[in-house]
């Protein structure tokens, strides 16, 4: 790829300033060690090190900039906060916090961090102590709203049209995984969350969100329902039409959104704490979050990014929606509404393909609501200038447009939206609801996790995410920033799962065979009579490799405790990998894509990388490549609530609305 010098149209004459970027781009890079063992690491790396232990925080303001700025204003008398440790509490900041006035309201003890209600006052001296890593507010955390042969985990199963086509067909069904699904509950007398032996599947359920004489786990307000049902559904209904991707896979009830579908960050903590206490006797190996609150901080600084860190170097893998803010009111398309914990690179995020109802993949296409990269989040140094993170995300998208699966008993979104309800039966234990968003998206990849697992239960989290943008299916016409590696193939990554050595360790040596055998699977999937070549790549952060040796070669950011990102070094725009934890043989791409619908690295130029990996270009006009609108700061925080509503509406709440294409077609009815 020796196209960095190519300049972006002249149109407008701020794109003088981008091309003066770009130009500092290398053409894709071959990994020559000697490079690697020369480069200094920037600034901006991530704030871990090679065993996940966190590192300093590269900010020196350790308030969150929306947080500062009411305290600045004097708008409140009182925060709720999220206080964050590096190191445990002094004596001093301990005798703070016995404080009247000063109220803990949650302890995490596997996070390093409080919930805490104080004085706004007191929020800078508590910020001042060193072992404060950083506060940030309470925010609000809302749900953002024929699957298994599309996705291709009946052909996983061995199944095509109904029909068992090999011997291990009936095994793969997620049995002896655990599914932690955080959402508004579970509705667990649904037939959809039985066994073989029609026993409950649901193997447990926990209110951390209601005040202790409310509590309850189950489904108020119906999205938990749906996207437990979506991920672990059986097919005793309607004869399997509409089978979940691990049907017989445990689900633990993790209840954080109320009967209106909101929540805290403070919710979600509780139950991320809870999962990292009791992962083993459930053998919780996915955690769905089909959740999100506005990206505003950086990963680095965000509770719940860190909380999700923390739950992944666990070797549990966490699968979050991307948001339902790919266009604004007046339908254009936005670039940088990424929401969190969707931010966090070791999260596989999520965004929405759109189907128009056929099995065939074809024609699929990316959602227009499906939230896009660039990750907007920053934070702020020490002469508070904004360091966006700027990360490639989604990393996959799954079919999210009118998704049919299990309805909870008198939940409040089909009350209030009677059009959702499917009418598959007239019992309310086997009634079916419809939902549309990138929230229904996120647990499609859950379930294939939970396959992949039971294929070879060996799999970590990074080597999992890997395998899925590895195998996926490049939609073409769409750039990396929407779909990112592209849209999931269950059948390629079980099938290559199956593949992989079951005694890989933190000791195993970089490039050491990674499959059993010699011989990579071949690259294609063929789903409902249609073939495609598999993606092979994955994305890094500001950039994306590719190369067989991705597959055949152990890499090191396959361990515990690292990213996929600590294989690459930046400075400048220039990009090249550490051989220390990226083998030869993988090419290191300069430039973002939109792709032809062929492999990873195949297609046109839509953006240099070095824009994604310096600070201020994209902010400074506002414009992405004259494709699209980025998201102004004050969206972020000002403006993404409003927006996240619209989307419920046009999403999640109201599946019957128009989904309207980039050319104004109007897909309702598909």
């Amino acid at each position: 790829m020796n196209n960095c010098n190519r300049g972006l149209s002249k149109k407008d004459s701020r794109a003088i300033t981008i091309l003066l970027i770009t130009t500092l781009c290398l053409s894709s890079v071959m990994l020559p060690q000697s490079l690697a063992q020369t480069r200094g690491r920037p600034v901006w790396r991530l704030p871990v090190n090679r065993v996940g232990r966190p590192r300093k925080v590269v900010s020196n303001d350790k308030i969150s900039e929306d947080l500062s700025s009411r305290i600045a204003q004097a708008s409140t008398d009182r925060e709720r906060v999220i206080l964050q440790f590096r190191n445990p509490p002094s004596a001093a900041a301990i005798e703070l916090l016995s404080r009247n006035g000063i109220v803990i309201r949650d302890k995490f003890d596997h996070l390093d961090s409080r919930s805490i209600e104080l004085p706004t006052s007191v929020v800078r001296e508590l910020a001042s102590f060193d072992e404060v890593s950083f506060v940030s507010p309470d925010r609000e955390v809302k749900s953002l709203g024929h699957l298994s042969a599309t996705t291709g985990a009946d052909a996983a199963r061995g199944i095509i049209s109904g029909v068992i086509t090999n011997a291990s067909a009936t095994g793969l069904d997620g049995t002896g995984i655990g599914i932690a699904i955080l959402d508004s509950g579970v509705d667990d007398e649904h037939k959809a969350f039985r066994d073989r032996k029609s026993e409950k599947r649901v193997v447990n359920g926990i209110d951390f969100v209601s005040p202790d004489n409310e509590k309850t786990e189950y489904d108020q307000y119906g999205h938990g329902t749906h996207i437990a049902s979506v991920a672990a559904g059986n097919g005793k209904i309607a004869s399997a039409a509409y089978l979940g991707i691990a049907p017989n896979a445990k689900i633990v009830n993790l209840r954080v959104l109320d009967a209106q579908g909101k929540g805290s960050v403070t919710s979600v903590l509780r139950a991320l704490d809870w999962v990292l206490a009791n992962r083993a006797t459930w053998n919780i190996r996915v955690v769905n979050l089909s959740l999100g609150t506005p990206a505003v901080d950086s990963y680095r600084n965000d509770p719940v990014c860190r909380a999700v860190r923390r739950v992944v170097d666990a070797g549990i893998v966490v699968v979050a929606a991307a948001g339902n803010n790919g266009k604004d009111s007046q339908g254009n398309k936005v670039y940088g509404l990424i929401h969190s914990p969707g931010n966090e690179p070791s999260a596989i995020t999520v965004g929405a393909a759109n189907t128009f109802g056929t099995d065939f993949r074809g024609d699929d296409g990316v959602a227009t609501y499906s939230s896009r990269g660039p990750t907007r989040s920053y934070y702020l140094d020490a002469s508070g200038a904004k360091h966006h993170d700027n990360l490639i995300k989604p990393d996959l998208l799954a079919p999210g447009n009118k998704i049919i699966a299990a309805m909870a008993h008198g939940n409040a979104l089909v009350a209030d939206n009677p059009q959702l309800n499917a009418r598959v039966s007239f019992d309310e234990e086997r009634n079916m609801m419809l939902l549309n968003g990138t929230s229904v998206a996120a647990p499609i990849v859950t379930g294939a996790v939970a396959l992949m697992l039971q294929a070879n239960p060996s799999l970590t989290p990074n080597l999992i995410k890997a395998m899925l943008m590895y195998t996926a299916q490049q939609l073409a016409g769409f750039n990396t920033l929407e779909q990112g590696a592209g849209e999931i193939n269950i059948e390629g990554a079980v099938r290559l799962a199956r593949l992989v050595r079951t005694d890989l360790s933190i000791n195993t040596a970089l490039g050491t065979p990674l499959l059993i055998n010699s011989d990579a699977p071949f690259p294609w999937t063929t789903i409902s009579n249609y073939s495609f070549p598999w993606a092979q790549g994955i994305l890094l952060g500001h950039t994306f490799g590719t190369g067989i040796s991705l597959i055949t070669q152990y890499q090191r950011i396959y361990g515990l405790g690292i990213l996929a990102a600590d294989g690459i070094l930046a400075a400048d725009g220039i990009l090249a990998a550490d051989a220390t934890l990226l083998s030869n043989g993988i090419v290191i791409s300069d430039r973002i894509l939109t792709s032809q619908g062929g492999q990873l690295g195949g297609g046109l130029y839509f953006i240099g990388t070095g824009i994604l990996a310096a600070d201020g270009i994209l902010a400074a006009d506002g414009i992405l490549a004259a494709d699209g609108i980025l998201a102004a700061d004050g969206i972020l925080a000002a403006d993404i609530f409003p927006l996240a509503l619209a989307a419920q509406k046009n999403g999640d709440a109201t599946a019957a609305m128009p989904v309207v294409t980039d050319d104004g077609k109007d897909f309702t009815g598909y």
